[in-house]
């Protein structure tokens, strides 16, 4: 008889982790990662400033849009924390107040640090595509490069990857000109 069959985790084991660490639930597995470094909490939240104005407030752009920090996502059985997440107005009129969100958002971005950029790239992708997640960003600020990724027939297909202190379009906010050298600023 196989004793090496590992058990599922559960959200209790998610709720187990203190609340300094970051869990996660993907493929029955629990993935624990410590917060954030100094250079992934700037890009995150310099890209959360740059966006929120125009598409979540409506303040200098189109707005439609409700962006969220950090939010924990409830998709099927895996549980993803995302470092900003956005969703249509018409698909999310109000803020739910909710701990986690069983819509899926249409656009996540994953701020890639070294300790979590497998799992965000290989593990949460193939969910973010399984869900119907629109368009996916990852931000790599030790590369100093962003990379778009638009899903298509199920799958992620890269739109284009932009760095150092490029001036970029990009979908789903092709409106705004994106500053990235503001994200990698010291």
């Amino acid at each position: 008889m196989g004793g090496g069959q590992k058990r599922k985790a559960t959200y209790a084991d998610l709720e187990a982790v203190p609340p300094h660490r970051v869990a996660e639930l993907v493929d029955g597995e629990l993935h624990v990662s410590p917060r954030p470094a100094s250079p992934h909490a700037r890009a995150a939240g310099r890209l959360n400033a740059q966006l929120d104005g125009p598409f979540d407030q409506g303040r200098g752009g189109p707005g439609g849009c409700l962006l969220l920090f950090e939010p924990e996502l409830h998709l099927g059985e895996d549980v993803l924390v995302p470092d900003l997440a956005g969703w249509r107005r018409e698909r999310m009129p109000k803020m739910p107040q909710v701990v986690g969100f069983t819509l899926a958002p249409d656009w996540v971005c994953e701020v890639l640090s070294p300790s979590t950029a497998v799992l965000d790239r290989e593990k949460k992708m193939r969910v973010y595509a399984r869900e119907g997640v629109r368009h996916l960003w990852l931000v790599d600020p030790l590369r100093q490069e962003l990379e778009v990724y638009g899903l298509e027939d199920g799958r992620w297909k890269r739109l284009g990857t932009h760095g150092g202190q490029e001036r970029v379009h990009a979908e789903p906010f092709t409106p705004l000109q994106l500053e990235l050298g503001l994200l990698w600023a010291r």
